[in-house]
């Protein structure tokens, strides 16, 4: 029944959407990535498939996620065909910078660092920093003060705002960047560092994922992170676009349906190894 309603109120979001925007028409030489897209009908995404539930891959090794079921309504409606490429987290700005894709939906945090290199629409989620420790290590590291006192070895995401939290927050920190967030994950198991420092959903899920590994996480987070849609400079009507479909989104309440499926329906991890 839950299942039936679901679908219900997506086509009915879906349905309205299609009439609040239209389908990308061919753009002149001041849109040259919206003109692209409209000429090869690909819409081309970065993503790394190892942020679980904004992304990632189940047993069929298919990209599923809030991040996946974004792009491809918003491929749906640009009437463009979505394309996943898929990449290190540390690689997808300088690929957007590149030219090598068009969009980045990755749970990626809108920072003014990042600001100045490309532009963000949203936030579509807002999120927050927190660590991920062991039962009998939290007590030590439990606010920033006690986690700043003595040498902490802590994990985190290669490229991401968690590993810039870390280096700015805290006092000669053995950082370990790992390429995805499975491996930081895996080091704290086998006690190799002290903490992991990452989204709190990505904390959560971890937690769930792994009963017997005694993890714990903060009540309190240490930062707010507003994650957002990252897009190439130099094509205002592409981001305008963009909005456009954001707005519409939010507005039809499309975008609220995606975020309960990934983010409090649990039924997806059986999808996952």
């Amino acid at each position: 029944m839950k299942t039936r309603f679901w679908f219900t109120k997506m086509v009915a979001a879906i349905a309205t959407l299609m009439f609040a925007v239209t389908s990308v028409t061919a753009a002149d030489n001041t849109s040259p990535i919206l003109k692209r897209i409209s000429q090869t009908n690909t819409l081309r995404i970065g993503m790394t498939g190892t942020q679980p539930p904004f992304n990632m891959k189940n047993r069929d090794d298919r990209f599923i996620g809030m991040d996946v079921d974004l792009a491809q309504l918003l491929s749906n409606e640009m009437g463009v065909t979505m394309e996943i490429v898929e990449m290190p987290f540390v690689k997808l700005l300088p690929a957007l910078e590149d030219g090598d894709i068009d969009l980045v939906i990755s749970g990626v945090t809108a920072t003014v660092q990042r600001n100045i290199r490309v532009a963000f629409v949203g936030p579509y989620f807002v999120t927050a920093t927190t660590i991920l420790t062991k039962e009998e290590i939290l007590e030590s590291i439990n606010t920033p003060e006690k986690l700043n006192k003595g040498e902490r070895s802590i994990a985190v995401l290669k490229g991401s705002t968690s590993e810039d939290f870390v280096e700015a927050a805290l006092n000669k920190p053995v950082i370990t960047a790992t390429d995805t967030y499975a491996e930081a994950i895996q080091l704290l198991k086998d006690d190799k560092v002290d903490a992991v420092v990452a989204d709190d959903p990505i904390c959560a899920l971890s937690i769930l994922r792994n009963p017997d590994a005694g993890f714990v996480t903060l009540n309190k987070p240490l930062t707010i992170e507003p994650i957002g849609i990252a897009i190439a400079p130099g094509d205002p009507l592409l981001i305008n676009l963009v909005q456009n479909y954001m707005q519409a989104l939010t507005a039809t309440g499309a975008l609220e349906i995606i975020k309960a499926k990934w983010f409090k329906n649990g039924a997806w991890m059986a999808q996952v190894p």
